[in-house]
């Protein structure tokens, strides 16, 4: 059940992920098409909801979705550990992929890095250009050539989450039924592809904004 709830979790985590990273993409577009883009997801559900509640609703659900994501794996953890009771003196190494050694430190710093990205771009609590500036200004102020340590602060975080994105779609196929060798086969080649693909969507913004592509 544990692995069930991580997977689906985790599922509804990554089809967050693309959609805000093509929404981000728009930022090439032009400042004005990203800018209404922007508006537009605040306008999702009305009148239905009031203006902005939408994206209030998503966060809400997206808090869930990582707070049940983070206690599953801990939960696991655990229940690894009670059932290796026995400690031995030389533990043997643990072969196997760098993303599934630091699955866990990736999970921190994908939080950290979610909080700060909340604070920056999100609520301009940390941004240059404020909390009442359009998107887009935020955006260009908050990956100005002057703030590189935040790009590059941005790079790794990103990195990381395509590490934790590659094993944990390949770990959610094998949780879901497909452990045949030809099957791990294509889910690793397939957890691979949306991995990169998804850090290249996230970091172009960013890297366009600090090299003067954009802005």
């Amino acid at each position: 059940m544990l692995k069930l709830i991580m997977a689906v979790s985790g599922a509804l985590l990554v089809f967050f992920l693309f959609a805000h990273a093509a929404g981000n993409l728009k930022i090439f577009v032009g400042e004005t098409d990203f800018n209404h883009y922007a508006e537009w997801l605040r306008g999702l559900g009305t009148p239905l909801l009031p203006h902005g509640w939408f994206l209030w609703l998503q966060r809400g659900g997206l808090l869930v979705a990582i707070g049940l994501h983070i206690w599953a794996a801990a939960a696991l953890t655990i229940r690894a550990k009670k059932a290796r009771p026995v400690k031995y003196a030389h533990r043997p190494k643990i072969q196997g992929s760098y993303a599934a050694r630091t699955m866990r430190w990736g999970g921190v710093i994908i939080v950290l890095f979610v909080i700060w990205h909340i604070l920056d771009l999100t609520l301009g609590k940390v941004n240059p250009a404020g909390g009442d500036a359009d998107p887009s200004a935020r955006v260009i102020e908050g990956f100005a050539p002057e703030r590189w340590y935040v790009t590059i602060f941005y790079v790794l975080a990103v990195v990381a989450v395509g590490f934790h994105l590659r094993h944990g779609i390949w770990s959610a196929v094998r949780t879901l039924g497909q452990q045949t060798t030809a099957g791990e086969r294509r889910a690793k080649t397939i957890a691979l592809v949306l991995s990169v693909i998804l850090v290249a969507m996230y970091l172009s913004v960013p890297i366009a904004v600090t090299t003067g592509l954009v802005g």
